[in-house]
């Protein structure tokens, strides 16, 4: 039986408990990939879009890969000066990570030997990892993708917010929308946030980024999240909530 973090007090359970994410150990090596290259104008914010050449392989998989992220921190340990496995143990053990649960760790973690880090392992075992980690319709179902349809008061996002501060060390999953507009449909990872008196700035790890950490900021005046211009987005004021927390989404 699975035993989770919470059923245990002993030692190697406590330095599990406390030690912190890392974006450069605990991330991905390769994105999500896009179909499209977006063109924004620095002045309108206008985008425009052109297809990449050549096509892209591993796209529409952000929902996939940042949960995949999170199960990897709660439910592998990585062990350097192990014997390397086969490839087809390797993938064995990736699905074994995939099928735990995305909200509470495990103390009896499972071994991915040779290696230092996700990102290490990601690096060197690319293929392998995305044909393993689940495919790009598990974004298409993700069950909390019915909530971006309905409304989103302002008072609803001032509670999200107050949740996803104080649930940060938990890496809440979050999805963000600008549904009806589809400017932005896609899911971040939080693992650090910093309470001002007229903010809060989270910082996450964004599926599509993989050289740095990204913002999402909440603006506590006007209770409204906003999510900084990238390679993909022109930037403005987006929805948020939380998802892959156990809820009905």
């Amino acid at each position: 039986m699975q035993q989770t973090v919470e059923e245990s007090e002993s030692g190697s359970t406590s330095r599990e408990r406390s030690r912190a994410f890392e974006f450069t150990r605990d991330t991905f090596a390769f994105p999500n990939e896009l179909f499209w290259e977006y063109r924004i104008d620095p002045v309108t914010k206008k985008t425009t879009v052109v297809k990449n050449n050549p096509r892209p392989t591993y796209v529409l998989h952000c929902f996939v890969v940042v949960r995949a992220a999170k199960q990897f921190f709660l439910h592998a340990k990585f062990e350097l000066n192990e014997a390397p496995l086969t490839d087809a143990e390797y993938a064995t053990r990736v699905r074994e990570v995939m099928r735990r649960s995305p909200q509470k760790g495990s103390v009896d973690k499972i071994s991915i030997p040779g290696f230092s880090s996700l990102r290490e392992f990601t690096a060197a075992r690319k293929s392998l990892v995305q044909a393993n980690c689940g495919g790009a319709w598990q974004s298409y179902v993700q069950r909390g993708n019915w909530r971006m349809v309905f409304p989103f008061s302002r008072s609803h996002q001032e509670r999200e917010a107050k949740v996803l501060l104080n649930q940060i060390t938990t890496l809440p999953i979050v999805h963000i929308v600008t549904f009806p507009r589809l400017s932005i449909n896609h899911g971040i990872m939080l693992f650090e946030a910093n309470d001002a008196e007229d903010r809060v700035e989270y910082l996450g790890y964004d599926p599509n980024i993989v050289e740095w950490p990204v913002s999402l900021v909440f603006d506590k005046a006007s209770r409204t999240f906003h999510f900084p211009a990238n390679h993909y987005f022109a930037g403005g004021n987006v929805n948020v909530y939380q998802i892959y927390n156990g809820s009905f989404f």
